[in-house]
């Protein structure tokens, strides 16, 4: 089969066109990078012309109230392009409850796409991922302050970035799913005990505190970003910090 991975040169997108390559899929990445604007349209009837599936993976540029321009003009072009190239399966990732916080313009856009998606002419799947081990520095980051972090004790169920392009690549190579996967790390933690594990394991002396009103998390209510009943993937935290 042969794919069109847009935004294919990023943190997701270069393991999933990996993963379909290895087992005998012709698989291409495709960025601004290499000539092709979802924006603009520029070089997108190019990019998906004779491919089976287009897999997006394109990301906004900001995740303020600008996102959801993103997502309506870049899905409304990639949809046309895939109709008229006669692509027969269309996946995109987004976050498992994203629909649970619409307080987060981010989380609003990202659920505006995954509707354009199945409102589309084209046979569709969503993956949705719970937050990615990876993104644990830049939490971190955004509460700093001298030698304290604070985080609210959000629940977190963190994936690895190398289980969730598995996944998509997996669901990618198979038939539409017509609706969405729920993909999720093994272990659920709060994000101020998740903040403390990392400090610790990188021998970082701040403290964290507890601050229910820190960050971008503080808005989440309960546990919606969590998904005990998801597809589980292997990779426990401790051991990717490994």
């Amino acid at each position: 089969m042969k794919f069109a991975v847009i935004g294919g040169t990023g943190l997701i997108g270069s393991q999933v066109v990996k993963n379909l390559n290895a087992v005998g899929h012709e698989a291409v990445p495709h960025a601004q990078s290499t000539g092709i604007d979802v924006i603009s349209g520029q070089g997108l009837g190019k990019a998906v012309a004779g491919a089976d599936v287009i897999v997006n993976l394109t990301n906004s540029p900001t995740f303020d109230e600008a996102s959801p321009a993103f997502f309506q003009t870049s899905m409304d072009n990639l949809l046309a392009a895939a109709l008229k190239g006669g692509v027969g399966h269309f996946v995109v990732l987004s976050i498992v409850g994203a629909d649970q916080v619409p307080e987060l313009d981010y989380y609003r856009a990202k659920v505006l796409q995954e509707d354009i998606l199945a409102a589309g002419p084209v046979p569709y799947s969503i993956v949705r991922a719970t937050q990615f081990m990876e993104f644990m520095d830049a939490v971190l980051s955004w509460t700093a302050d001298g030698d304290t972090v604070r985080l609210p004790a959000t629940p977190i169920q963190p994936i690895a970035s190398k289980d969730v392009a598995d996944a998509v690549a997996e669901v990618a190579a198979g038939a539409p799913l017509g609706g969405i996967r729920n993909i999720a790390g093994p272990e659920v933690f709060s994000l101020d005990e998740l903040g403390r594990i990392t400090l610790t394991h990188k021998g970082d002396g701040r403290t964290v505190v507890t601050d229910p009103t820190a960050g971008m998390f503080a808005v989440v209510k309960g546990d919606v970003l969590t998904d005990k009943d998801a597809h589980l993937a292997p990779t426990r935290y401790t051991d990717w910090l490994s």
